[in-house]
């Protein structure tokens, strides 16, 4: 198994999950080790994984890896909506041109390399706050963001390989993941460093904007579901189906880490900022099986916030640096 990101957030997750609950898979994971990559994210199983430093966008080494993999599931991309707003073309880069190279190289090696393309609900745009509608495998595609935008691209970049030269893909969607060895810019981890360097949380607009929230782990079980069982060519959308607004979110971390629910600060909304994501995640329960551990979120982020306190060595190096640039941004 090739796992692309594997160094990233949720790649990273995939590995130790893969190796805990499916060993029969031999794991090689290739990563650029961008600012959002960490190598020591793998160091639990370092003895246990082939790790190729390396750019997604270099044909010639994505060549040879597929060469050598029968799946292969792809992770790796530019992912965080503040940075795009601020430079898009890196999302560009690694979203659409690697993607693009892997599926070439899938074409050139022909049907034994299974590839699993992992993408984002957020490709669908956002639905009103006061409502019921969620997001199905069948919503039109509306991009608010360029990040959202190269995700999207990439999505039906893999779609056309599929349908016009057989790659054989899976695609999936996915709701906000939270968990273990999320970077410190990212929402959650952000919240609970700030508390844990003490530093005031820091709170978009009035934080009415909902998102979706679903533990890296039931994701991850859930593209391995689709690895097994799921159908070529299809798309499964995959959400807990629990909902928070940015502002209780905050909130629950400040009284779960024994601070007054309203120590924190707003600062000016994000442009553009999406309002609402949910995602109806029928059709994965229904075909597959796949049902969430982790349906309480207050559970999750608990054992999140455990796993911040007791691992200040893996986040620390990078928590002065992007606080530097959200205090530079006014965020």
């Amino acid at each position: 198994m090739l796992v692309t990101g594997g160094a990233g957030f949720i790649g990273a997750n995939f590995v130790h999950y893969t190796l805990e609950h499916h060993p029969e898979y031999d794991i090689r994971v290739v990563d650029a080790l961008t600012y959002a990559g960490n190598r020591a994210a793998l160091d639990p199983v370092a003895d246990r994984v082939d790790f190729v430093h390396g750019d997604i966008c270099d044909a010639e080494l994505v060549d040879g890896l597929v060469a050598e993999a029968d799946v292969i599931v792809h992770f790796a991309a530019e992912s965080h909506v503040d940075n795009s707003l601020r430079d898009p073309a890196p999302f560009l880069r690694s979203n659409v041109l690697g993607t693009f190279t892997l599926l070439e190289a899938v074409r050139r090696h022909g049907s034994r390399c299974r590839f699993h393309h992992v993408s984002t609900d957020e490709v669908f745009g956002d639905l009103p706050l006061n409502s019921t509608d969620r997001f199905s495998e069948s919503t039109p595609y509306a991009p608010s963001s360029p990040y959202s935008a190269t995700k999207a691209a990439a999505d039906m970049l893999v779609r056309a390989w599929c349908r016009s030269f057989g790659v054989a893909a899976t695609l999936s969607n996915c709701a906000n993941n939270y968990g273990p060895y999320q970077h410190v810019e990212k929402f959650i981890p952000r919240q609970i460093t700030n508390v844990l360097t003490g530093r005031r949380p820091r709170l978009y607009g009035a934080g009415d904007n909902v998102r979706e929230w679903t533990h890296v782990d039931d994701h991850n079980a859930a593209v391995h579901l689709i690895l097994a069982r799921g159908v070529i060519g299809e798309t499964y959308l995959i959400g807990s189906g629990v909902e928070c607004s940015n502002r209780d979110i905050v909130e629950m971390v400040l009284t779960a880490m024994g601070q007054p629910p309203d120590a924190y600060d707003r600062v000016p909304d994000r442009a553009g900022h999406d309002l609402r994501y949910a995602t109806d995640s029928t059709k994965i329960r229904r075909e597959l099986g796949w049902r969430p551990v982790y349906q309480d979120l207050t559970t999750g982020l608990l054992s999140t916030i455990d796993w911040y306190r007791d691992h200040e060595w893996w986040w620390k190096p990078a928590k002065e640096s992007t606080e530097a640039r959200y205090r530079d941004a006014g965020q």
